[in-house]
């Protein structure tokens, strides 16, 4: 999964999403939007890859209280053989329950970009410190809106690494 620089309508739209309305409506609809677009593309792409040009993921994480399989898109940012997860709720007081899930539960699958349609199996971990600075200073190099997020959630936003199970 290589970054690419963004075109001008995809910086337009990365600017546009990190509003507080826009992130308000996207954080209640974009998930179904993107499972429906992977669907039909094959898990090739989502629309928020289309629209934004931010290497999107699909992560399946087990549920902390379910057990059962639960599946989000996300920012999937590479960092060597590891991708890198904010966990900014679209700057939501409360932490995303992808978080907790992996919390609870780290190993977890993720589908898109580099690791294809199938998946492919990681560990999560959380970073603190140095490493979390350091992963937070690429996220926020790559879409500048997690500074927004954190300034509107209030509380510092976790930062996980998802490194290549086995």
């Amino acid at each position: 999964m290589a970054l690419t620089s963004p075109n001008p309508v995809q910086r337009t739209v990365r600017r546009i999403i990190a509003t507080r309305p826009v992130t308000w409506l996207l954080a209640r609809t974009i998930h179904r939007i993107d499972a429906a677009v992977f669907r039909a593309t094959g898990g090739r792409t989502t629309a928020g890859a289309l629209l934004t040009g931010l290497p999107l993921i699909t992560l399946t994480t087990t549920g902390a209280k379910s057990g059962r399989p639960r599946t989000v898109t996300l920012v999937g940012i590479p960092d060597g053989g590891r991708l890198i997860v904010i966990a900014s709720n679209w700057g939501q007081a409360g932490h995303p329950a992808w978080y907790y899930n992996m919390k609870a539960n780290p190993e977890v699958t993720v589908a898109g970009g580099r690791d294809g349609p199938a998946g492919r199996l990681y560990v999560a971990r959380e970073l603190v410190g140095a490493e979390r600075a350091a992963a937070w200073a690429r996220a926020v190099a790559l879409y500048p809106g997690y500074q927004g997020y954190a300034a509107r959630a209030g509380r510092e936003i976790p930062v996980m690494a998802l490194e290549v199970a086995g």
